[in-house]
């Protein structure tokens, strides 16, 4: 991917594009394969949190301060944070369930937490046979790339 907008996101296999919101009424509309999603925030202006709804795991606080939002802010896309699963259905649920305050193995990409409507985020996957993490991490290279730093929450590198 080069523009990393959504018409090249579907022409690269994506689909799902559901909020959050729609992903926890409705989980099983995720698949149970491997693959790689996109968290987007499609919002004119996303508000930051001081305190977000990420759960506290194994005791640590999930929360920055907002100057670190604001730094890892990419104001040229609406990709807010790039992941990958061998199972998706799995891991977008610990997912959302860390989102909800719940103290589990998800503490990566916890900045969307952070965000004020963070259930209207969009959520969209495209499931493979190749290795995720070989994907999600071409993804964020090219992401990189092109915006100067990584999506909003992917945190390391």
């Amino acid at each position: 991917m080069k523009n990393f907008d959504q018409k090249e996101m579907i022409d690269n296999g994506f689909t799902g594009f559901k909020t959050i919101a729609e992903l926890l009424v409705n989980k099983n509309l995720i698949p149970k394969e491997h693959g790689v999603y996109l968290i987007l925030c499609l919002e004119k202006e996303c508000k930051f949190l001081e305190i977000g709804t990420g759960g506290f795991f194994k005791g640590k606080d999930p929360n920055v301060n907002l100057e670190t939002l604001e730094q890892n802010w990419v104001n040229a896309s609406n990709i807010v944070y790039i992941g990958k699963a061998t199972d998706l259905q799995k891991r977008l649920n610990q997912y959302f369930n860390f989102g909800n305050g719940k103290n589990v193995g998800h503490y990566g990409g916890r900045l969307i937490w952070q965000l004020e409507n963070s259930k209207n985020l969009q959520v969209c996957w495209k499931v493979t046979s190749e290795d995720p993490r070989i994907i999600e991490a071409e993804l964020i290279q090219k992401f990189s790339t092109k915006f100067g730093k990584r999506p909003f929450a992917n945190l390391v590198g």
